[in-house]
């Protein structure tokens, strides 16, 4: 796996992962549990979403 999240992208994605969670806290819904998704693509670098489009916004 090739890191294909910037530093910018891993930021804005753990604000967006929390965010979720706390609607899903907020409204006990277990759907707040999607906002580990993106705090977890966050912490491994790496968006499998990315892959067949070509994009990254890692700086080579």
């Amino acid at each position: 796996m090739k890191c294909n999240v910037g530093k910018s992208d891993r930021i804005v994605r753990v604000i967006l992962g929390i965010g979720i969670i706390a609607v899903g806290f907020y409204f006990q819904s277990w759907w707040g549990a999607i906002g580990a998704l993106p705090i977890f693509t966050a912490a491994i670098g790496w968006c499998p979403a990315y892959l067949p489009f070509g994009l990254s916004t890692c700086k080579k």
